[in-house]
């Protein structure tokens, strides 16, 4: 029986598809069962590209103003368009794709075939983009706005006007939209149930416990916790997204740069920049404590869970390498070439 359990957790394993940015190359490797079955190209340029899937489709923005439909059954290219100039982000709300431009100035609407369906003008660099419901909301950095706009008929429903000097990036938690600034340790927080608008700032026993935030994809969150690497400090902030209470911080051997928990809530794991960029550190969520830090790559730029929380695959940029690692041990126990590998993406088989 034992071993039949074992072979249905490899199989969930292995149901898993890797997709790894090629950042120098404007492609996308495949990987399945731990091997590079394929490569998508011509892509645009990759730096901070963005890959979402939806159903057994792929969309990829490019920094260059690209977004890219791919086919993840046959995992092809089926079409490009230009979209903007300078690309942030991107969201699926109402059966469309909605893209958040740096520059031009607007937000745009495609269908999923990536017809154009609208374009609205914002006068702004825009940020933040997340759907909620059949409405999308996105941050103005250079006008301190956020906009509600409906997906279906492309109206702009609801306008936040000075939220805090120039946001720049967001993150939807349940009903509140949460608002991070420059130069700010405040967060905005937009109350989707009520339509009301407030700032706070974390705090621990009645006082303001200050430091700048990163943007939100750094973050690691399970439930209501966020776990945020600390700007210029070996530490990780811990708070409750509920409350806005400082729970404490973990310290790390090195400048963090993004933190992940597994999908079970069992490990939080992190890479780092400077002096130890070619190590990972996992550690215990529940207590805070640090399980292991293991040499694992060189320049370890990105990473990603396994859905089942028994392994991570990393990219380890100057070997050309995507690793495969086990946990909590960090071994690593499978290794992929792949030129100069970034963003890690992993979709259901």
């Amino acid at each position: 029986m034992l071993y039949l359990i074992l072979l249905l957790l490899a199989a969930v394993a292995y149901s898993q598809k890797v997709y790894v940015v090629e950042r120098e190359r404007s492609s996308v490797a495949v990987i399945e069962e731990d091997r590079v079955t394929g490569e998508i190209r011509n892509l645009g340029n990759l730096n901070h590209a963005t890959l979402k899937f939806s159903g057994d489709r792929a969309y990829l923005v490019s920094r260059d103003g690209y977004i890219s439909l791919i086919d993840t059954r046959r995992d092809q290219l089926l079409g490009r368009r230009k979209v903007g100039e300078s690309t942030i982000g991107f969201t699926f709300c109402d059966g469309k794709v909605v893209v958040a431009n740096y520059e031009p100035y607007r937000v745009v609407f495609l269908s999923t075939d990536l017809e154009l369906l609208g374009e609205i003008e914002t006068g702004s660099r825009n940020v933040g983009v997340k759907s909620y419901g059949s409405s999308v909301l996105f941050s103005l950095m250079d006008r301190d706005e956020v906009w509600l706009v409906n997906c279906e008929n492309l109206s702009v429903e609801r306008v936040f006007e000075g939220v805090g000097e120039m946001p720049f990036d967001a993150l939807l938690s349940g009903d509140r939209y949460i608002v991070g600034f420059f130069g700010e340790s405040a967060v905005g927080i937009l109350d989707l149930s009520r339509m009301k608008f407030r700032k706070v700032r974390f705090s621990q026993e009645g006082r303001e416990v200050v430091f700048k935030i990163p943007h939100f994809g750094t973050w690691g969150i399970y439930g209501n916790v966020a776990f945020i690497p600390a700007v210029g400090e070996r530490k990780i902030h811990v708070v409750d997204l509920e409350r806005f209470a400082y729970m404490g911080s973990i310290d790390l051997p090195g400048l963090p740069v993004f933190v992940a928990v597994s999908p079970d809530g069992r490990y939080v794991a992190v890479n780092f920049s400077g002096d130890r960029e070619d190590f990972l550190t996992l550690i215990d969520r529940a207590s805070g404590r640090i399980l292991r830090t293991a040499k694992l790559g060189r320049r370890i730029l990105h990473f990603r869970f396994t859905s089942d929380s028994r392994f991570i695959y990393l990219s380890s940029y100057y070997e050309n390498r995507v690793k495969k690692v086990s946990l909590p041990d960090l071994k690593v126990i499978g290794e992929m070439q792949v030129p100069t590998p970034s963003g890690v993406f992993l979709k259901e088989g």
